[in-house]
């Protein structure tokens, strides 16, 4: 290929914007934006950015963004920095406004695949912080399929009650304390006071640090991007180093498609599951998949986390924060561990150019004495923790997040509540009693809509020291800070006639982890005859956002995505 031809091929979609003199009205409207003569020879470059001031996760983004722009700058690119949204599932959480929350995953993806498709731009960086960013930015690359790397805005470092570290959840769980009679309103405060103390994601292996490790494990990430605080040097060269790779990308010609293969989704469930990681990675990377064209299944969870251990000791349920991941030397000595052990495709190919294996050939291991990671011999767990289960309760499947805490089967009578708001009051008050199974429904995609994460009812079960002694399920979804005996996803959901609708008080329900089953322990002619008689509740939502989600939307086993043809 001639110069000219490979310049051409570098700006395949710029060029239709701006060239030849019937384009003159385009370039006289960039010229306002700052571009010369010579930047409409260069590949443009979008820089998505989600930053935001409504949340701590975001509210440094923009700073980042322009250091994504400079790396494309200084590598003869021209980066054009662009919005999308942000929305704070931590503020909204508990409240009718965390309906929005993952409704805001298909918005980003929307919004981002919109923008680069209207102004032509021939490759992208996107910087994400919060939990939706992340997979919807993922999204966005791979319906486009234009050069691409992914950048995380990094974790938060914890804050300090007591000479322990706090963060969010700590928030949320001192709240049951307080109900409890634990804590005192003013050791309340002094936690709510101090847990946030900058920007960043929230400080454990939750889901936006759980997503930004799957997204490198996808290949779609520098190393170590998953694995860098906020503010830090480390992440300032993070978002350079990738303004230069989108441009090597481009010469290339290596697309999200070339990384994003069954192989590399195969490494973000094993990466994922070495590290104790969110339930959430399990929609998200179904509907990344989805939009990559890739078959991906609940079963591959199953597959895979049988034959990966939990190795990370990091919360919720363990005892070190993403900050101390990030002091011994982050992901990669860990996803070497992985590799030397056979269980990561070496030979995926990643935004480095270079191949999986190639990217850790210079990695040293984990310092001698630390204690964040377990090494193969002592695991946390010796399967994976996102146990996927089946049954009558949930024919098309649900997802459990299994420590190895809570024990491996739990039997309960029910207690019902048709909203998560219902679930908490009564939790938070003392109706709730060990040995009952709490179930919240009509909280799934369609039947919120939107699949409220329940961290308000599991942070209240555990402050209220009832973490052991009941269990949780719903058709919702669960925060990566969540824990506990809870199984979420549970599909068909309530609204759509699924049995969870037509559970009773005091029905008695078995999970079992090890036969990977969740039951009704009712007569299945008698389960028949409640589901015949079942009617849906009328939608909560007829117009808006949260009624188009719900006429548009998929199940959680497919993803919960919204763009699948009807």
């Amino acid at each position: 290929m001639n110069k000219k031809s490979k310049q051409n091929a570098e700006r395949q979609f710029s060029s239709a914007i701006i060239d030849g003199t019937e384009r003159a009205p385009s370039r006289a409207m960039l010229r306002a934006v700052g571009f010369n003569d010579e930047d409409f020879k260069k590949s443009q470059i979008g820089i998505a950015s989600t930053w935001s001031m409504v949340t701590p996760c975001n509210m440094h983004i923009d700073k980042l963004a322009r250091y994504a722009a400079q790396g494309v700058d200084t590598h003869n690119g021209k980066a054009l920095i662009f919005n999308t949204i942000t929305v704070s599932d931590g503020i909204s959480m508990g409240t009718e406004g965390m309906k929005y929350s993952l409704v805001s995953r298909e918005v980003i993806a929307d919004s981002v695949e919109t923008v680069m498709g209207c102004e032509g731009f021939d490759g992208i960086v996107a910087i994400g912080g919060c939990d939706k960013n992340m997979p919807g930015c993922l999204m966005a690359m791979a319906r486009l399929n234009r050069p691409a790397v992914f950048v995380y805005g990094g974790t938060i470092l914890p804050g300090c009650h007591k000479n322990k570290n706090v963060d969010i959840i700590s928030v949320f769980e001192a709240v049951g304390a307080h109900a409890n009679k634990k804590i005192s309103d003013e050791e309340l405060k002094e936690v709510e006071s101090c847990a946030i103390p900058g920007p960043g994601s929230c400080g454990g292996m939750y889901t936006a640090n759980t997503m930004a490790c799957a997204i490198e494990a996808l290949g779609m990430s520098l190393p170590n991007s998953s694995a860098q605080a906020a503010q830090s040097n480390h992440k300032v060269e993070d978002c350079f180093n990738a303004g230069r790779a989108v441009m090597e990308l481009l010469a290339k010609n290596i697309r999200p498609k070339d990384i994003l293969t069954k192989k590399a989704f195969e490494n973000a469930i094993t990466v994922v599951t070495a590290l104790g990681g969110s339930t959430n990675a399990v929609l998200h990377l179904l509907a990344i998949a989805y939009s990559a064209g890739v078959s991906l299944k609940l079963d591959d969870f199953t597959r895979i986390g049988k034959k990966v251990p939990v190795l990370a000791d990091l919360k919720p349920s363990g005892r070190f924060m993403m900050a101390d991941l990030v002091n011994i030397g982050g992901v990669t000595p860990l996803m070497k561990m992985l590799l030397e052990q056979g269980l990561l495709h070496g030979d995926c190919l990643t935004v480095t150019g270079q191949t999986l294996r190639e990217n850790l050939e210079g990695v040293n291991a984990y310092p001698d004495g630390q204690e964040v990671i377990r090494p193969f011999s002592k695991p946390i767990k010796s399967q994976g923790h996102l146990v996927i289960l089946y049954g009558n309760l949930a024919p098309v499947g649900a997802v459990a997040k299994i420590s190895g805490k809570e024990g491996e089967s739990f039997t309960g009578k029910a207690r019902v509540f048709d909203s998560e708001e219902a679930a908490l009051k009564k939790i938070l008050d003392g109706t709730i009693k060990k040995g009952q199974v709490i179930v919240i429904r009509f909280e799934g995609p369609k039947g919120g809509p939107g699949m409220r994460e329940m961290l308000s009812p599991t942070s209240a079960v555990m402050g209220k020291g009832l973490g052991k002694d009941v269990a949780l399920i719903t058709d919702g979804r669960f925060s990566g800070g969540s824990h506990g005996f809870v199984v979420g996803h549970i599909t068909p959901e309530a609204y759509c006639g699924g049995p969870l609708a037509v559970v009773k008080n005091g029905d008695e329900i078995t999970i079992d982890t090890v036969k990977r089953e969740i039951t009704l322990n009712v007569a299945k002619n008698e389960i028949a005859k409640r589901l015949k008689i079942f009617k849906a509740p009328k939608p909560r939502y007829e117009s808006g956002v949260l009624a188009k989600y719900l006429k548009s939307v998929t199940c959680a086993s497919e993803g919960a995505v919204t763009d699948k043809p009807f």
